[in-house]
C-alpha cells in the first residue's frame, strides 16, 4: 500500500513539472484540486493488474501535457474523465467546481468513448469524420489520443478488448497523429501495433537491424565525413544526425518492393540541421542542398520540397536522395533547428514556438487543429492564416444495429434512415429504436445515434411522408412508390368502374372518359380511376354525369364545351378503327412526335391517343411501347407515313463507341461531311484510357438515309458500336 502511495505521488509530481509551458500558481492549484478529488473518488478502484486506478488517469494527464503539448485544462480533464462513471460526482458538479470548459470536454470525451468501433476498418474515414463532428472542443480528440497512447503501453490490461482497441489505433489514431505531425506518437503506435499483430516478423527485423548496426555505422561515417568537411568550410553551423527507420516502416518497404531485408536500400536517413537566422533559413537549406548534391549525385525524382510548401501539419524540410559510396542510395533531410524542433515534437511544438498556447489564443489554436484534421491537404502554416469560427457540420453519422455507419444530411429523420437502408424497409417503416428508445418515423436523428427500424407488412407510403423526409433519396423513392401504388389502386378502380357500367347496362367510349376527366378537373384517366378506388367520387354522381354526357351526344347542342373539342372525334372516334397517315402535308390530324424515341420518316411507328384528344407518334421499339400496348390497347392506332417534302430533315443523336486509334475522330467526321444530304449540328468526343465515346447530332432525310450513314460509320477503323439514342 505504501509503495502504491509513493508511486502515485511520484507520478503526480511529474505531472506538475512536465508542461511545455511554465504553469502559474493558479494552474497548479487547479490541477492539485482535481487530483485530490479524483484520488478520493477512485479510492478502491483498481486496474486488472491490481494497481490503483488513479495511476491510469495520471498517466493520461502526463501524456497529454508532456507528449502532445496540451495545457492545464486538459490535465484536469484527463484526471476527471471517468469520475462521473465510477462515483456519484456528476457532470453538473464538475461544471460547478471547474467551469464549463472542463465539463464540456469531459462530456465530449464520454460521447466519443461510447461509439461502436467493431467494424471500423471498413469505414475508417467515416469514423474519423464522425469523431470530429461529435465534438466542439478539439481537446477531446487530443486527450483521447493521450488515453489510447497510455492504453497501448499497457495493452496487457485490456484483456479481450485488445483486438477492437488495436483497430481503433490503426484506423483512427495513427492517421490523426500523422495529420497533426505528432510523429513520435505515430511511430510508437505503429511499433506497438506491429508487435501485437506480427510479433515474429517484428522480432526478426529488429534482430536484422541490430546485427547490421556496426556495418551501417561505418557506411554512415564514410558518407558524412566529406559533407561535414565541405559544410564547415563554407562556414555553416550544422549538426548532422542519423536514425534507422522504424521496424513498421522497413516492413512496409519490404512488402511494397517485394524484397528481403538486405535489399532495402534506405534503412536510415541522414539529417543536416542548420543553426540559421529565421530570415535566412530557407535560403541556407537550399545552399546546403547544392553543396550535398555537388558531392553526391541526386535522384531528381526523389526531391521533396516541404520548405516552400509545408505539409498541412506544418512539417518543413527539404528531402533528397543521393547516391553514396558503393552506389547505395541515401536519403538526406535538410532543415533548420526550428524546423527540426517542430518535426520532432509535432504540431504542438509549432504552436508553442509561435506562442499560441497562451490562454487567450486557445480558441485560435483549437480552430487550427480542427482545420488540419478536417482538411488534411490544406496548408495553414502561413502567418496570415485566420482560423474560422466554430464549425457546423452539414452531415451526421448514425449506426445500424450491426455497427455499420450511414451518412445522412443534418436534420434527417428516422424515415430518411429507413430509406437509406433499403426502399422496402422505408416503405414498411412504422417507427424505430434510437439508442434503445422507441421513437416515431418523424424523429430527427443526431450524430452517433444507434438506430433500428421497426416495420410492418401492412404499412404503406403516404403522401404526408414527403413532409417528413429531408433527403432526396427518400423523397424520390416515396414519390415513385406513391405513383406505383396509385397505378395499382387505379387498376382496381377501373375494374370497379367497368363492373358498375355493366350493371347499369351503359357502354362508355374513350370520348366520354375524356369528358369525365375534364368534368372532375383531373389530368388523366388514371386520376379518375384512382379516385373511384379511393371512394372519393360518388358512384351515383358518376352515373348521373355519364348519362348527361350520353344524352348530349345523342342530342347534340352547340355548347361551349363541344365547341372547344372539335378534333377529339376526328382524331380518335372516326379514326380509331382505321389507319392514320402522317407527314408534312397533313394538317387536319392533331399529332406530335414522341420525345422518348424521336421517330423519323421511315421508322415503323404507332399512334397513341392522349387523354386530351391528341395523338403521339412512337417507334414500335420505343422503351414505353410494351407498357402502352399492354395497359391501353384501345388507345393504340395504326400509323403510316405519307411521302415527305424533298427538303425535309429530322434531327438524330448517334452514340459512337470504340478503340481510340490515331485519327479515328477525323475519319468519322469526314464520313458524315462527305454525304452532302446530311447536316451536322454538333460533335462531342471524349477518351478514357484506350477507349473513346462520341456523340453526334445529324439531320437526316429518313430511316433508310440514317441506316446508310450508320453503316458507313461502322466501317471506320476503331469504331465498334453506333447507337441511335434519345
Amino acid at each position: 500500500m505504501e509503495k502504491n502511495e509513493s508511486f502515485i505521488q511520484e507520478r503526480f509530481e511529474e505531472l506538475m513539472t512536465c508542461s511545455l509551458h511554465p504553469l502559474s500558481n493558479e494552474d497548479k492549484n487547479d490541477i492539485k484540486r482535481a487530483f485530490d478529488l479524483a484520488n478520493s473518488h477512485y479510492a478502491g478502484f483498481t486496474q486488472s493488474d491490481g494497481s490503483p486506478y488513479i495511476l491510469h488517469e495520471l498517466n493520461v494527464a502526463v501524456a497529454a501535457m508532456k507528449e502532445i503539448g496540451l495545457g492545464p485544462t486538459s490535465a484536469i480533464c484527463s484526471l476527471l474523465h471517468a469520475i462521473h462513471l465510477k462515483s456519484d460526482y456528476k457532470i453538473e458538479q464538475i461544471r460547478e467546481d471547474f467551469g464549463d470548459n472542463v465539463a464540456d470536454i469531459v462530456e465530449g470525451f464520454h460521447r466519443i468513448s461510447e461509439l461502436q468501433t467493431e467494424r471500423i476498418s471498413f469505414q475508417s474515414d467515416a469514423f474519423r469524420t464522425l469523431f470530429l463532428s461529435l465534438v466542439d472542443d478539439m481537446r477531446v480528440i487530443l486527450i483521447r489520443l493521450a488515453h489510447r497512447l497510455n492504453d497501448i503501453r499497457n495493452i496487457e490490461l485490456l484483456g479481450d478488448k485488445r483486438d477492437a482497441f488495436i483497430n481503433e489505433i490503426k484506423y483512427i489514431y495513427i492517421p490523426i497523429a500523422h495529420r497533426l505531425g505528432l510523429y513520435r506518437i505515430k511511430t510508437e503506435f505503429e511499433e506497438r501495433v506491429m508487435l501485437f499483430e506480427h510479433p515474429d516478423i517484428y522480432k526478426t527485423i529488429s534482430e536484422e537491424i541490430k546485427h547490421s548496426k556496426t556495418k551501417r555505422e561505418v557506411f554512415i561515417q564514410d558518407f558524412v565525413r566529406p559533407l561535414e568537411r565541405e559544410l564547415l568550410k563554407q562556414h555553416f553551423d550544422i549538426e548532422i544526425k542519423w536514425r534507422t527507420k522504424s521496424v513498421p516502416s522497413i516492413w512496409a518497404k519490404m512488402k511494397r518492393q517485394n524484397v528481403e531485408f538486405d535489399e532495402v536500400y534506405d534503412l536510415f536517413a541522414i539529417r543536416v540541421v542548420l543553426n540559421s537566422k529565421a530570415k535566412n533559413e530557407k535560403e541556407d537549406c537550399w545552399k546546403v542542398y547544392s553543396i550535398i548534391t555537388n558531392i553526391y549525385p541526386p535522384n531528381p525524382k526523389r526531391l521533396r520540397d516541404w520548405i516552400s510548401t509545408p505539409k498541412a501539419s506544418g512539417y518543413e524540410s527539404l528531402h533528397t536522395t543521393v547516391m553514396g559510396q558503393d552506389k547505395r542510395w541515401v536519403e538526406v533531410q535538410i532543415r533548420s533547428q526550428r524546423m527540426d524542433e517542430d518535426a520532432e515534437k509535432g504540431q504542438a511544438a509549432h504552436w508553442q514556438y509561435k506562442g499560441v498556447m497562451r490562454k487567450k489564443n486557445t480558441e485560435d489554436w483549437l480552430s487550427q487543429v480542427r482545420d488540419i484534421l478536417e482538411n488534411p491537404d490544406q496548408i495553414i502554416h502561413d502567418e496570415s492564416y485566420q482560423p474560422g469560427s466554430k464549425r457546423k457540420t452539414e452531415t451526421i453519422f448514425v449506426f445500424t444495429p450491426k455497427g455499420d455507419l450511414k451518412q445522412l444530411a443534418k436534420g434527417s429523420t428516422l424515415l430518411d434512415f429507413a430509406y437509406e437502408i433499403h426502399t422496402d424497409v422505408g416503405a414498411g417503416c412504422t417507427g424505430g429504436l434510437v439508442n434503445d428508445k422507441l421513437v416515431p418515423i418523424r424523429h430527427v436523428l443526431e450524430n452517433g445515434d444507434k438506430v433500428s427500424i421497426v416495420t410492418s407488412k401492412k404499412q404503406k407510403p403516404k403522401l404526408d411522408w414527403l413532409a417528413i423526409v429531408t433527403t432526396d433519396k427518400a423523397r424520390s423513392r416515396i414519390k415513385r412508390q406513391l405513383k406505383e401504388e396509385k397505378y395499382r389502386e387505379a387498376e382496381q378502380g377501373k375494374e370497379l368502374f367497368n363492373r358498375k357500367l355493366k350493371n347499369w347496362k351503359i357502354r362508355v367510349s374513350d370520348d366520354i372518359i375524356n369528358l369525365l376527366v375534364r368534368h372532375y378537373k383531373l389530368d388523366t384517366g388514371i386520376d379518375l380511376y384512382y379516385l373511384i378506388a379511393e371512394e372519393k367520387i360518388d358512384l351515383l354522381d358518376l352515373k348521373k354525369t355519364i348519362l348527361q354526357i350520353i344524352e348530349k351526344e345523342n342530342n347534340p347542342v352547340k355548347t361551349s364545351e363541344t365547341a372547344q373539342k372539335p378534333d377529339i372525334k376526328s382524331a380518335e372516334k372516326s379514326q380509331v378503327d382505321e389507319t392514320i397517315y402522317i407527314g408534312d402535308n397533313l394538317k387536319n390530324v392533331n399529332y406530335k412526335i414522341a420525345k422518348c424515341c424521336n421517330p423519323i420518316q421511315g421508322d415503323k411507328v404507332f399512334g397513341f391517343v392522349t387523354t386530351m384528344g391528341g395523338i403521339t407518334i412512337h417507334r414500335n421499339n420505343c422503351p414505353n411501347a410494351s407498357r402502352m400496348r399492354e395497359r391501353y390497347p384501345y388507345r393504340v392506332l395504326d400509323v403510316k407515313w405519307m411521302q415527305q417534302k424533298e427538303d425535309s430533315h429530322s434531327a438524330i443523336n448517334l452514340r459512337i463507341l470504340g478503340e481510340d486509334e490515331l485519327g479515328v475522330v477525323g475519319s468519322i467526321t469526314a464520313v458524315v461531311a462527305a454525304d452532302l444530304r446530311i447536316k451536322m449540328r454538333s460533335v462531342n468526343f471524349k477518351t478514357k484510357g484506350k477507349r473513346f465515346e462520341g456523340k453526334i447530332t445529324v439531320l437526316v432525310k429518313n430511316f433508310n438515309h440514317l441506316n446508310e450513314l450508320i453503316a458507313k460509320i461502322k466501317k471506320v477503323s476503331g469504331v465498334e458500336k453506333v447507337l441511335r439514342v434519345k
